[in-house]
């Protein structure tokens, strides 16, 4: 049995999936854009700024599924540009503790909508 999960206060999928999925008690988030909720613009040119904003997305999805940062135990980093890894890291690591999720950033050749960055989740629902 799976439920979806559904929240305004992060972006509208563009095709054919959820925002998030819970089967039994895993939480399956998936990867989300650097979209300001509030303005509806996608924020681009400062990986910084459009990471914390993909983190804050998938906050909203987790908060909605009852669970939280504190409970992921994989995430899934892909950037468009590897060179971006070490402040993607820093921001990443100011959302999650220790025991830190296993992980993995993988460059990729292009994203949708031109964004920088794309990160999911699963996290444990407790």
């Amino acid at each position: 049995m799976k439920t979806k999960v559904n929240t305004s206060n992060a972006p509208v999928p563009l095709a054919r999936y959820s925002q998030a999925i819970i089967a039994g008690n895993l939480v399956f988030v998936s990867a989300m854009l650097g979209q300001d909720m509030a303005t509806g613009e996608l924020i681009l040119g400062n990986i910084e700024a459009e990471t914390r904003r993909v983190m804050e997305n998938i906050k909203a999805i987790l908060a909605e599924a009852g669970t939280g940062f504190g409970n992921v135990v994989k995430a899934s980093i892909f950037l468009k540009d590897m060179q971006d890894y070490a402040r993607v890291n820093a921001v990443y690591g100011s959302y999650v503790t220790e025991p830190f999720p296993a992980r993995e950033t993988i460059q990729v050749g292009a994203l949708p909508m031109n964004v920088n960055i794309e990160i999911s989740v699963i996290a444990v629902k407790v």
